[in-house]
């Protein structure tokens, strides 16, 4: 029976990578396969591209508004397994579309992505994926410090910020992204509200 997966991890755990790497060995053994990133991820255009120089064209950008189900069914003729690149981004109904792609078609569907954002908080794709996979991974990356990194930090000009909206693409607008385990996260976190509190007295 083929399943819904979910593999997350903290920036830098090299889930892209994994996942173009996991296409590539489905296709040297002579499988079609299919291979779709969220449209409001606009890092690379058309393309998935690893922070390690991979990258590859992506068969369907996936419209906010669109019925991934209605959009595939008829894409799925001797499909071995679909790939979901940043499926933090997906709708909680696309994340149900997939798994109905799964249940109805016996097809794979990997789906890749952050489970929190800069401010610890969800991503409506990945709670809900959390919520129905029938497998979940952690992707695992480390701190600077060298313990286990599952916290987002961003940056802003090389700067980092607790504040702003909970999509900003790495690479974009001089936004960048860091791995922390929890103690440098709240460190860092409770310096900001420090200096924060000290420019407001």
């Amino acid at each position: 029976m083929a399943k819904l997966y979910f593999k997350y991890g903290a920036m830098n755990s090299g889930k892209t990578a994994i996942l173009l790497q996991s296409a590539f060995n489905y296709e040297q053994k002579g499988m079609k396969v299919l291979v779709l990133k969220p449209e409001i991820d606009t890092k690379g255009g058309k393309y998935i591209v690893s922070r390690i120089g991979l990258k590859r064209k992506i068969d369907h950008l996936i419209k906010s508004n669109e019925n991934v189900y209605n959009i595939l069914k008829d894409k799925l003729d001797n499909i071995s397994c679909i790939f979901v690149d940043e499926a933090q981004f997906l709708k909680s109904n696309q994340v149900d579309e997939l798994m109905q792609i799964v249940v109805n078609y016996d097809i794979p569907v990997i789906c890749y992505g952050l489970r929190t954002d800069f401010q610890t908080n969800g991503f409506v794709g990945s709670k809900r994926l959390l919520e129905i996979a029938h497998t979940i991974e952690e992707l695992k990356t480390i701190c600077s410090c060298g313990n286990k990194a599952t916290y987002n930090v961003r940056r802003v000009n090389g700067k980092i910020a607790f504040t702003g909206g909970q999509v900003a693409i790495d690479g974009e607008n001089e936004v960048t992204y860091d791995s922390l385990c929890p103690k440098c996260y709240y460190n860092k976190l409770n310096k900001y509200k420090k200096i924060k509190d000290s420019m407001n007295n």
